[in-house]
């Protein structure tokens, strides 16, 4: 196992790919802090997924644009296991609009939830990792922070803000044996996607531009954030590592 006896902090883990993630840090041997904000029944059964591993679990809701929600989850995480040494910052939403017709509301909440949510976690375990020496933080980006996307202006800015926000913590916490990378999936097939009733164009724009031709699962995200979290990435750090198929090539 890839991590055996380390402990995860993963936000929005109770669906998508926090879900697959949440499972895959368990399946790897790794106990599990899970936050979710509206799907307590999924995020309990995915809690419960994971103790049937054999790892410890607790889910904790939290809107993660908060200070002080941050600072309740990662001190319930200590409580529960003494030590955390995973973070991945993984909880967004998107709130889309052209920019002539975008309204303050639907910009400053994107950029709290999507950017302030990410320093709001990394701002309480970075002291923890610092004194360690030790830790990992994963940050899910996007391909459209990479090179924007028409009617998403907020939701670019926010995830374009990880990248640069996960190169500039890399460089303040690598002396302290702490990795800091982001992973930038393309389109991947979650529950909202599967919902949403312009799924049928939504893909096909996707895979009129995938050199695989597939949609990605989030298990395909799942297994990078893994090995992220893992030893055997111990030299990689301020990277962004594409999951999308080859939508951005």
């Amino acid at each position: 196992m890839l991590l055996k006896g380390k402990n995860a902090i993963i936000t929005g883990g109770s669906q998508g790919i926090g879900t697959a993630a949440s499972l895959m840090l368990g399946e790897e041997g790794a106990n599990v802090c899970l936050t979710y904000r509206n799907h307590k029944e999924e995020a309990e059964a995915v809690k419960k997924q994971i103790e049937a591993m054999g790892r410890k679990a607790i889910c904790v809701k939290c809107d993660i644009a908060s200070f002080t929600d941050a600072e309740a989850v990662v001190k319930a995480a200590l409580d529960a296991f003494g030590r955390i040494d995973i973070l991945v910052n993984n909880a967004g939403m998107n709130w889309d609009g052209v920019c002539w017709k975008m309204t303050e509301e639907q910009w400053d909440r994107v950029i709290d939830v999507n950017l302030k949510g990410y320093f709001n976690f990394t701002r309480h375990v970075a002291p923890l990792f610092k004194d360690q020496k030790y830790g990992r933080i994963i940050n899910v980006t996007s391909i459209n922070g990479m090179r924007g996307k028409f009617g998403q202006t907020n939701y670019s800015a926010s995830k374009a803000g990880i990248i640069g926000y996960t190169k500039a913590v890399a460089k303040e916490l690598g002396s302290f044996g702490v990795t800091v990378n982001a992973v930038a999936p393309g389109l991947i097939e979650t529950p909202m996607l599967r919902a949403s009733e312009a799924r049928d164009k939504v893909v096909d724009m996707a895979m009129a531009e995938s050199v695989l031709k597939r949609v990605g699962e989030p298990e395909d995200l799942a297994n990078v954030i893994v090995f992220l979290a893992s030893d055997k990435a111990k030299h990689v750090t301020g990277d962004v590592i594409r999951v999308d198929g080859g939508q951005y090539i």
